[in-house]
């Protein structure tokens, strides 16, 4: 059966030790969120309500208790040194003033990564016992050239596994190339435009993409794939071996909302059992994106998902 709302509550006041922000505080062992083999881990996207600075991160992972993370290149670039870009919050009009702050950040980050290292970012990870597994570097449709050079650099200076991308399949077919040239996976994001055929949506645009490269493949938010009313558990049984890694997160049918899980249509349960029984190695990231209540927090709430993925791998 699929886990309910009224699991998903339980599964809240179990999660109750990590409802505040976690300091920095070190456990003495290594987390484990690797069950029944299959790995599961989170994007630090997921953090981004309540933890503002990069170096806050890694405690919190810790004592939530997972070991892979999806490291979003803006959290890896801070923790590297970079300057920071204001941020006034999405889709928000900004002032002159603002704009102004916002173009001189990008300038300032453009000259630092010319001489930027990230051999001790790894290290961090390593320290406190975390697979960094996949760079998230998401690459709009104006992205230059030397910047998508810089992503796969980053990349293999991090050692990671793949590059996780939410981009155009027009941008993809200029990754190709310097994917192959770097000899690392980049895999597109899919959301749910499935009438654009440049957006990473519809089953005909994942097959565009993954015809471009044997090393461009499919970071699957099974989440969106629900919403836009597509068979997530048939698509990673097809495409299996070009997975990048999952995003985990419960959305309705027809373009619905996100959902605490167990309250949407995703079939997280599904799939997670089916990466289980077939032994699919590729991670299983929790990417939260439902409102979190206002007694809550990001930290709390992971906590409250890789419970539930816990609960569907071991029932």
């Amino acid at each position: 059966m699929k886990p309910t709302r009224r699991d998903f509550g339980k599964l809240a006041l179990a999660a109750l030790p990590a409802a505040g922000v976690l300091g920095p505080e070190r456990l003495l062992a290594a987390p484990n969120s690797k069950f029944a083999g299959v790995q599961i881990g989170t994007i630090t996207y997921s953090f981004k309500t309540d933890i503002k600075k990069p170096d806050e991160i890694i405690p919190n992972v810790v004592k939530i208790g997972l070991s892979s993370v999806e490291l979003m290149s803006d959290d890896g670039e801070r923790m590297a040194g970079a300057p920071a870009i204001p941020n006034f919050g999405f889709g928000v009009k900004l002032t002159p003033e603002q704009q102004s702050a916002v173009d001189e950040g990008r300038r300032q980050r453009k000259e630092w990564r010319k001489t930027a290292t990230f051999e001790k970012v790894r290290k961090m990870f390593e320290d406190a016992g975390i697979h960094l597994d996949l760079l998230c570097y998401n690459m709009s449709q104006n992205i230059e050239d030397d910047e998508i050079d810089h992503a796969f650099r980053m990349a293999r200076a991090l050692k990671v596994g793949a590059i996780s991308s939410t981009s155009t399949v027009a941008v993809a077919r200029r990754v190709a190339p310097v994917a192959e040239k770097y000899k690392i996976v980049w895999g597109g994001h899919n959301h749910t435009e499935v009438d654009n055929p440049n957006e990473f949506a519809s089953l005909q645009s994942f097959e565009t993409i993954l015809g471009l490269s044997r090393y461009i493949g499919a970071n699957l938010d099974i989440g969106h794939m629900t919403a836009a009313n597509l068979d997530a558990v048939a698509f990673i049984q097809k495409n299996h071996a070009r997975i990048t890694n999952l995003h985990l997160k419960d959305r309705k049918r027809n373009n619905g909302p996100n959902m605490p899980w167990g309250q949407g249509d995703t079939p997280i349960k599904e799939v997670l059992q089916l990466l289980r029984k077939e032994k699919y190695n590729f991670p299983a990231n929790i990417e939260l994106e439902y409102p979190i209540p206002a007694a809550s927090n990001s930290p709390a709430e992971i906590a409250k998902c890789l419970a539930f993925a816990k609960q569907c791998l071991e029932s």
